[in-house]
């Protein structure tokens, strides 16, 4: 096994594409870290900190936001305003037909168009979001009072700056190795390791190593299970009919279609982040209401939500309904059966047609419950650990486990396909 990697690790060195695009890779994240470094004017740091430890649903985005929203950078937005779109863009294609003939049947041309309009929705949803993000960190005392000038200005330059991001991780996806987007978020997730370390390293008990080891424990089985879960697919056996053509005889093999068991990846829990956001940023909001019952019923939501147990019961319902809805949006059956028929294939043992569509549906159904239920526990992860360990300081959100592996795979699989190429 080293012998293989000392010579995969060789070949990325000889190769001088492969070279560039690991090379661009580093760069243009080193150039994102540098703005995630570049505060806006005013804030209070000591009034921030206390605020994202407090607030489970900002430090959720934080993470989303590559880390810059944890200085309250001139990128504090990242990329979330883009995956937001994205997400919208997908809903969209259930209401319209024509984008939804636009993105499945028109081939690349179509994906591409379809993207352009993700990136046109992504400006004004950063306009609303650097907007009321603004507002919120104004009621809070973590940043000053804003003129309308100042006002204007700060919203201009954070949706700039999201912007920024957003053509970094196009750049990044077209001359480096692996999903811009992806990386800019895995980036950001890393680079907050070193704090974590250094609050471990702060707070180390010795009375508490029993917890720490418990603790190491646990991470490893569930990264593993991360792994396991997101590379594992059920396999369905497919046969092609033969074919007489002239003096040719054609197809008769046979292959397998595989279904991931998680379909939807960390999409659900995007979803679910979002509709537990927006209500806890409209209510902390309308808790500052010179209207007395409307600022006594947004502070009374604001505390329901900020408890653990009802947090992570609705996330965790949210993710699972989601995972769900998600895989029957980007999944059709009936599509694939019908794809199967055309081509002259069919699963042995099932009829083409509507019965073929029937059997993958209950197929994808009962895998899909195995995905669910893991996103599900993966979103909760931080109030389990935090509840068995009693440890705050590496508790690592469940989110960003899954991003981590999925990114570092991914990075992984591509590298190996152009080494792979290299070689034949």
């Amino acid at each position: 096994m080293m012998e293989t990697f000392f010579r995969k690790m060789r070949v990325i060195f000889e190769d001088e594409m492969l070279r560039t695009r690991i090379l661009f890779m580093f760069g243009a994240l080193i150039v994102f870290r540098l703005l995630a470094a570049i505060p806006i004017p005013g804030i209070d740091a000591a009034q921030l900190e206390q605020f994202l430890n407090n607030n489970q649903f900002l430090g959720l985005l934080n993470v989303f936001s590559g880390g810059g929203f944890s200085t309250l950078s001139i990128v504090m937005l990242g990329v979330s305003p883009y995956i937001t779109s994205s997400i919208v863009m997908q809903l969209m294609t259930i209401l319209v037909p024509a984008l939804k003939e636009m993105y499945q049947e028109e081939g690349d041309a179509g994906r591409m168009r379809f993207m352009q309009y993700s990136r046109y929705l992504s400006l004004p949803l950063a306009l609303i979001q650097a907007f009321g993000f603004i507002l919120l960190l104004q009621q809070n005392g973590i940043v000053p009072t804003l003129s309308l000038e100042q006002l204007l200005t700060n919203i201009v330059v954070i949706t700039a700056g999201s912007m920024l991001v957003m053509w970094i991780g196009e750049l990044m996806s077209e001359f480096g190795i692996g999903n811009g987007v992806s990386l800019i978020i895995f980036a950001g997730i890393v680079a907050r390791l070193p704090q974590g370390l250094a609050q471990f390293a702060f707070s180390f008990d010795f009375a508490q190593l029993p917890a720490y080891l418990a603790f190491a424990v646990a991470a490893l089985v569930i990264m593993a299970g991360v792994v396991f879960i997101s590379e594992a697919e059920r396999p369905i056996p497919v046969t092609y009919a033969r074919r007489v053509r002239g003096m040719k005889v054609m197809g008769g093999v046979s292959t397998y279609l595989p279904l991931r068991v998680n379909q939807a990846g960390v999409i659900p829990i995007i979803f679910a982040l979002s509709l537990l956001l927006f209500p806890q940023m409209i209510a902390t909001f309308l808790s500052h209401s010179a209207i007395g019952w409307l600022a006594a019923g947004a502070s009374a939501v604001v505390a329901w939500l900020a408890d653990q147990w009802v947090y992570g019961v609705l996330y965790f319902i949210l993710v699972f309904l989601f995972t769900y809805f998600y895989t029957a949006i980007t999944f059709e059956p009936h599509e694939i059966a019908k794809n199967l028929q055309k081509s002259g294939a069919f699963i042995p043992g099932v009829r083409p047609g509507t019965m073929t569509s029937e059997y993958l549906g209950n197929i994808i159904t009962r895998i899909t419950l195995v995905g669910a239920l893991f996103l599900g526990v993966l979103a909760v992860l931080p109030l389990i650990l935090r509840a068995i360990t009693g440890i705050t300081a590496l508790t690592i959100g469940g989110t960003a486990l899954l991003i981590v592996v999925s990114v570092v795979l991914d990075v992984v699989k591509k590298i190996d396909a152009q080494t792979s190429i290299r070689e034949y």
